[in-house]
């Protein structure tokens, strides 16, 4: 009887520890690919949340009435009526912003860390009570993945 119990508890064998390394093989190939998403992602989120203090700095020119004379957007510069100066780029994935008279803010990503230079939009539109909202655009949102 001994010799029965010694043999029934040998390990594994080759099939069970192939079917675990295809099983684990399956779940990489699937894992991989999002996770490099996920990272680009992280990454273009530091060019959108570059665009928050110039976007707050025109709802306070418009609201001044220095960047909507007589109800219509305009008169929109960096350094002028609440709007913070040109935010400077960063080494690393901002390179740079740009604001239009009408209050268009576009930010474009660097060539680095995977980014492709795609940009992102913001665009007011001045509503009858005086309040802005936004749209947003630009090619992060027509891009393989879709980073903002």
């Amino acid at each position: 009887m001994k010799t029965q119990m010694q043999k029934a508890q040998q390990g594994f064998t080759l099939i069970e520890l192939m079917i675990v390394v295809a099983i684990i093989g399956i779940l990489a190939a699937i894992a991989v690919p999002a996770y490099q998403e996920y990272t680009l992602k992280a990454k273009f989120s530091e060019v959108v949340a570059a665009t928050s203090g110039v976007k707050a700095g025109i709802e306070i020119c418009v609201q001044d009435g220095a960047c909507a004379p007589a109800g219509v957007l305009g008169n929109v510069a960096f350094d002028f009526g609440g709007i913070p100066q040109v935010p400077q780029a960063s080494t690393y994935l901002a390179a740079g912003m740009t604001v239009s008279n009408v209050g268009v803010i576009t930010a474009v990503a660097t060539t680095a860390g995977g980014l492709n230079a795609q940009t992102y939009t913001l665009t007011p539109t001045l509503l009858a009570d005086g309040k802005l909202t936004w749209q947003k655009g630009g090619t992060c949102l027509t891009g393989t993945p879709r980073l903002c």
